[in-house]
């Protein structure tokens, strides 16, 4: 990589982060707000309605202590809900409740309404988001090597 290429991704990550801290600052004040690993668990829940603890901490890349103590106060808080699994009574699945839902939407309303208007082009957004979302699953590829893409 050369040093052009390292300046520009450096770049990128604080970019990601600055906004990121705008977002979050936003988040307070629409919606139940709890700590940034219950935010994790959270969306990968929200995004995965039915999946399993193990599968949620493997995902979020989270171990298990900190994972059960995220889902725990998101249980507490009437955000999440285990119910027994049907075909093996021995597993338990996740799913977002309806407070979570409710809190989801207002999330959505105030993004969507801190957003509004720095970027219009319908296709830009496109263009951003599946950015996002590819550098979000190669970093989620390699939770060991954190600055090796593949």
């Amino acid at each position: 990589m050369d040093e052009k290429q390292t300046s520009q991704l450096f770049e990128l990550a604080d970019l990601i982060l600055a906004v990121g801290r705008h977002i979050q600052a936003s988040k307070e004040a629409a919606a139940e707000s709890g700590t940034p690993l219950q935010g994790a668990v959270m969306r990968f829940i929200d995004r995965h309605p039915g999946t399993t603890p193990g599968a949620a901490a493997e995902a979020t890349q989270l171990i298990s202590s900190n994972f059960s103590r995220a889902l725990r106060g998101l249980e507490k808080n009437g955000l999440v809900r285990r119910d027994v699994d049907e075909h093996d009574a021995r597993r338990v699945r996740l799913y977002p409740t309806d407070k979570a839902e409710e809190n989801l939407r207002r999330l959505r309303e105030a993004w969507s309404r801190l957003l509004a208007g720095a970027v219009t082009d319908t296709d830009e957004i496109a263009t951003v988001i599946s950015t996002l979302q590819r550098i979000e699953a190669r970093l989620a590829q390699n939770p060991d090597r954190p600055g090796e893409l593949r």
